[in-house]
């Protein structure tokens, strides 16, 4: 090799290593920061391919929505019991220069400090309420508390707090059984509380029924009672028209009606003597001895 092509060949390493240490990209899904000698140069990276000094370094991280779930986290409550509780946290960072000061742009870093925020805002909301009020207490208004409180102490990361979930709750196996019991036995008054109301409640509506029953069977009965009596007035006039037109046809009439009711029935005894009134029609045809006149 030609000892004048050296120095070239020198040159354009120089700048191939200048351009390599000078040059970062920057994806869609993440935050670029540049910093010199740990002082903040620039946050405003679009995504692409960037320019830098080469003694500049750049950090990058996650502008996604992450994630971290915690299991077995233990609390008291105000009235001195042990909840155990397993809770996740969703979150993402709006202000790349506070979370670099905060954490280096550190996820690991960061989720533990997000925990501990998460914790103490579980632990005010847990102290602040007995075991009974946390376990029939909504659990999205118990939510919204904790959820509060560690999004306000969540700004100083320069971090949104997206979600804050109770997973689950759970006791000691030395205080559930205890617990259980207590809340069997309000559960038990309760339900002996609604019966109770259930049953005074019945005795009324079956007392309310069976009066107006009383009431509607009365005022049927009375209202029977006229019609049957206008129904008598009205077949008692009619009989009266008919007797006063023709006397003997109608007694003769009423006299083959009590023949047909009473003569001629099965297992029927009935004990007259030939000579009574009741035969009268059944000796002569009429009671002068004559036929009574047909009338068409």
């Amino acid at each position: 090799m030609s000892s004048r092509l050296f120095p070239w060949f020198f040159v354009v390493g120089f700048l191939l290593l200048f351009v390599a240490f000078s040059l970062f990209s920057v994806n869609e899904t993440e935050f670029a920061i540049r910093t010199r000698f740990g002082e903040i140069i620039d946050t405003r990276y679009k995504p692409g391919l960037h320019l830098k000094w080469p003694w500049d370094k750049v950090a990058k991280f996650d502008r996604r929505i992450l994630s971290q779930s915690y299991q077995g986290e233990t609390f008291l409550t105000n009235d001195g019991r042990g909840l155990i509780v397993d809770f996740y946290v969703k979150w993402r960072v709006n202000d790349p220069s506070t979370y670099y000061s905060a954490v280096a742009g550190n996820e690991g870093l960061a989720a533990q400090r997000l925990a501990e925020i998460v914790k103490d805002g579980i632990k005010s909301v847990v102290a602040q309420r007995t075991l009974q009020q946390i376990v029939s207490a909504e659990r999205a208004a118990v939510t919204s508390q904790m959820f509060g409180a560690a999004s306000r102490n969540a700004i100083g990361l320069g971090v949104d707090l997206v979600d804050v979930r109770v997973q689950r709750i759970d006791l000691p196996d030395e205080v559930a059984a205890r617990v259980y019991e207590t809340m069997k036995q309000n559960f038990v008054k309760t339900a002996s509380r609604l019966r109770a109301e259930g049953q005074q409640e019945s005795a009324t509506i079956r007392s309310t029924a069976e009066r107006e029953r009383t009431v509607i069977l009365a005022d049927a009965e009375r209202d029977a009672l006229r019609t049957r009596g206008e129904g008598d007035a009205a077949a008692a006039q009619i009989y009266a028209r008919a007797y006063s037109k023709n006397p003997e046809f109608y007694a003769f009439y009423r006299s083959l009606q009590a023949y047909e009711r009473s003569i001629g029935k099965e297992s029927d005894l009935l004990v007259l003597t030939p000579d009574g009134e009741f035969f009268r029609y059944l000796k002569e045809a009429s009671p002068s001895g004559t036929a009574p006149a047909r009338h068409h």
